[in-house]
């Protein structure tokens, strides 16, 4: 039955009493998704894993995560760009990843920049270059020494991924020569490098220093401008020649493009505060990542820069897919 003049009075004196407006006060009416467009086991979905209890409990909500892998993140990405924008269905993956996308892939079935929101960053992992224990080297130069006289598989953890186009460039700025191996995710990556099936290895540290601690991989190189106290004196690319060299494992979380922005505001919080927590703080830092976090206009800035970034790796690489 329709309200009458006094009954809708009264309705928007509750709201104003609030100090919200009644999208805002809707926010969360039901479970909210994270979509982890990888397999389990990758930096994203120990994250997403690491979060979703305080995220659930800052929200009110119950907090589901979801693995949805293929086309290196970019099945996920496109279920959460074309999601109702309302904030229950985020996508958390890594950014720099989405970033290189367009550049790789001559059909995509969404537009990133375009049909996606940036929430807030979430944490950073700079990249390891490791060998399985077997192989002999124990410096980048000596394993780019090896390549030209032996054949070195290199896992990468998609075509197209960061790590993938992170060893291209190292590659392109030693002169050594990786057969590549592609998977559809890190954890299977890392898993065959472990067992030896193939050889070298580019990937998140935050997924990747459990294995070396254990001394199933063996770290040549981390790249970052700073050595990393977590694997002992182990120098950067850049020491070892691939100047100002950096990269690493972007993760952060997105919806789709049109959700209201005090829905964007309110995850933001929420989602700032769960990856502060101290346990999930200590966690991640104990594997080599570091909370960092930004605000939703920050975080699109970043997108964009990123995807200028790799444009041109990429584009020198030639490395394209359909």
């Amino acid at each position: 039955m329709p309200l009458n003049r006094r009954q809708l009075l009264a309705t928007s004196a509750a709201l104003a009493a609030t100090g919200f407006p009644a999208h805002a006060q809707s926010f969360p009416n039901k479970a909210v998704r994270i979509i982890v467009p990888y397999p389990p086991g990758g930096s994203s979905d120990i994250i997403a894993r690491a979060i979703s209890q305080p995220l659930s409990e800052g929200l009110g909500q119950s907090v589901i995560v979801e693995n949805r892998p293929g086309a290196n993140g970019n099945l996920g990405a496109d279920l959460v760009a074309k999601s109702t924008p309302d904030g229950h269905t985020i996508l958390l993956c890594d950014v720099g990843a989405l970033a290189i996308s367009p550049s790789v892939y001559t059909k995509l079935s969404f537009d990133p920049g375009k049909d996606l929101r940036g929430v807030t960053m979430l944490a950073y992992s700079p990249h390891m270059l490791a060998v399985h224990p077997s192989v002999k080297a124990n410096s980048l130069k000596e394993l780019v020494a090896l390549s030209k006289t032996s054949d070195l598989n290199f896992a990468v953890t998609a075509v197209g991924s960061a790590p993938h186009v992170a060893g291209v460039a190292v590659e392109r700025a030693t002169g050594a020569k990786w057969i590549y191996v592609p998977y559809k995710g890190g954890s299977q990556a890392v898993a065959d490098t472990v067992a030896g099936q193939t050889q070298v290895i580019m990937n998140g540290m935050l997924a990747t220093l459990p294995h070396v601690q254990s001394g199933r991989l063996k770290v040549l190189g981390i790249s970052k401008k700073t050595r990393m106290p977590l694997v002992g004196d182990v120098p950067t690319l850049a020491e070892q020649g691939v100047t100002d060299f950096e990269s690493g494992t972007w993760q952060g979380a997105l919806v789709a493009n049109g959700t209201p922005a005090a829905t964007l505001a309110r995850l933001n919080a929420e989602l700032i505060k769960a990856i502060r927590s101290p346990d999930v703080r200590a966690r991640l830092t104990g594997q080599g990542a570091e909370v960092v976090t930004m605000q939703s206009a920050e975080q699109d800035r970043f997108f964009e820069r990123e995807r200028k970034r790799w444009a041109e790796v990429v584009t020198q690489a030639n490395i394209k897919l359909d």
